[in-house]
Formats: C-alpha cells, structure tokens, sequence
C-alpha cells in the first residue's frame, strides 16, 4: 500500500512539520486543527521553513509554491474523510487522545491507517478505541521534524504487519529512516532520553553545577549537540514531566521518579522556550542566558 493522501490532526510545531515533509515528498496533505489561527500560523511555519530553502538556493520560488499547494489547511475533522493515513499529533494527553481516535475511526474511510505521534503514550490502548485495531500505529516523528532522520515506528498488541510496513515506506518515502520497536511506556527514544534528562534536573536542584555548566560538561565530554537543560527546554517541561510520569506509572521503578525543580517549574509556567523562561531565559533581549 502507497499513501499517496495524509491526514494530520494538529498543526502545531509537529504537525505542521509532519506537513512539511510530506508536502516535500509530492504526498497530498489535509492538516487540521480547532481554530483557523492554528491552521495559518502552522501554514506560515510551512511557508517560512521552506523560504529558508530558497534562500539558500536548495529549491525554487516555483518549487516552493508547490510544495504549499499540497496542503490544504482546515478546521473541519470531515475533511480527512478521505486520507489514506492520518497521523494525530495533538497534545500529549491519553484522554485527548483515546477521544479523537473514536472520532477519527467513524470519519475516516475503511481501510485508512490511523497514526499517533505520542512520544510515549501505549498503542495497544489507543487501537483500542477503535473498530479497527489491527489498522492503528504509532508514527514518533522526531523534533524539529524537517531537519531529524528518525521516525520511531510502534506496532500495538494488535497492529497488522500491513500496517507496519505501509507505515515504514511512508516514513522512507518522506525521506525518513524509520526504525521499529514494541509498544513499551516512552518507547525507546524517551526511556533512555528522559532519564538523562531528569538526572540533569536532580543536578541542578542538589547544586552539583548551574545549568550552563551541566550542559558544557554534556556538550563537550559526551559530543551532544546541545545539552540537556536547553533540549529540555525545547522539547517543553511540560511534556518532559508528563513523559516521565507515564514512564514512572508504566514501569514502577524510582529511577524515572521526577524531579521536584521539574514538577515546580511546570507548576511556575516555565515551560522552556514556548513560555519564554526554562531553564533559560528566552524573553527578548535575553537570548537564551540561564535564567
């Protein structure tokens, strides 16, 4: 099976990557979410993205155009009726999640894959809201999703080998290397990520080193391409604490216990770069100096 028409719920900094890509590759992409302000800011982050392509020389103004072309924005779940996969990257939230699944499985056409981009919610219970379990995957797309190689591709209890390999040439046809693993709380990316993340935390909260030190130290003795605190950050402390409370929840051992710092900076608002202040502190003029 060739998708050749993709779905995706959210056009927020994934979803609108996912678009990207996919747009990229001469697939036809339906991106959806609640209001019009989130379909055109995701549509312009599209559009400057690829400018910056041009700009550099690596496509044309034309080319440009059609990659926009293929992606027709809207509000309205109807319109992914017709895809052939559709991929959910709405927020990280099992209940959200299990809701839209439902939603998505008497809307979209029999036989049409149905993709969640969860970083570590499991698959099994998701395909179960649906009619069509066999036909529900996860599609872990790495952020930012335009410049990250890996797709992490993970098959529910009850995922058809169909589905994984349909899935598997999408990723490969968006010029993705996708690399499949079983359904397990935060997979493999963020079972090994989210620890070395937290134990940053606890270095930070117990005053072993600031922050600037600890990612320094990361950086150059490890030849990470940012440290962890800054990928924290980016990534939302948010979505690190909820992550690693699905990971302590799924698995039961201390060691992906959160830290305190990370549940009182999310109950703070500082969220990382989406709120202006992390660990850094992204508010104009600051540029990114420890907070």
């Amino acid at each position: 099976m060739t998708i050749k028409s993709l779905g995706i719920v959210g056009a927020g900094q994934m979803g609108n990557g996912i678009a990207h890509v996919a747009a990229q590759a001469g697939i036809s992409v339906v991106m959806r979410d609640l209001e019009d302000r989130f379909v055109k800011k995701g549509l312009d982050t599209v559009a400057k993205n690829l400018q910056r392509g041009v700009d550099k020389g690596k496509m044309t103004a034309a080319e440009k155009d059609a990659v926009l072309s293929r992606i027709h924005g809207t509000t309205k779940i109807e319109d992914l009726a017709g895809c052939e996969l559709v991929v959910e990257a709405a927020i990280e939230k099992l209940d959200v999640k299990l809701e839209l699944f439902a939603a998505l499985d008497a809307i979209v056409k029999p036989g049409a894959i149905l993709a969640t981009n969860t970083s570590s919610l499991p698959i099994t219970k998701i395909a179960a809201a649906t009619k069509r379990p066999d036909r529900v995957i996860g599609m872990h797309f790495m952020n930012p999703v335009p410049l990250m190689k890996l797709v992490e591709v993970i098959r529910g209890l009850q995922t058809s080998d169909a589905t994984a390999a349909a899935t598997k040439a999408l990723a490969e046809a968006m010029g993705k290397t996708a690399v499949e693993c079983r359904d397990f709380p935060g997979f493999v990316s963020n079972r090994v990520l989210m620890p070395l993340i937290n134990e940053a935390i606890f270095c930070l909260h117990e005053g072993v080193a600031d922050a600037a030190a600890i990612d320094t130290i990361m950086k150059l003795g490890m030849n990470h391409p940012m440290g962890p605190l800054t990928l924290a950050d980016f990534i939302g402390l948010d979505t690190c604490l909820y992550i690693l409370q699905v990971l302590h929840d799924g698995l039961g051992e201390d060691k992906y216990r959160p830290c305190p710092l990370l549940a009182k900076y999310v109950e703070a608002g500082w969220l990382g770069k989406k709120s202006g202040r992390g660990f850094y502190d992204y508010s104009e003029g600051a540029a990114g100096a420890p907070a």
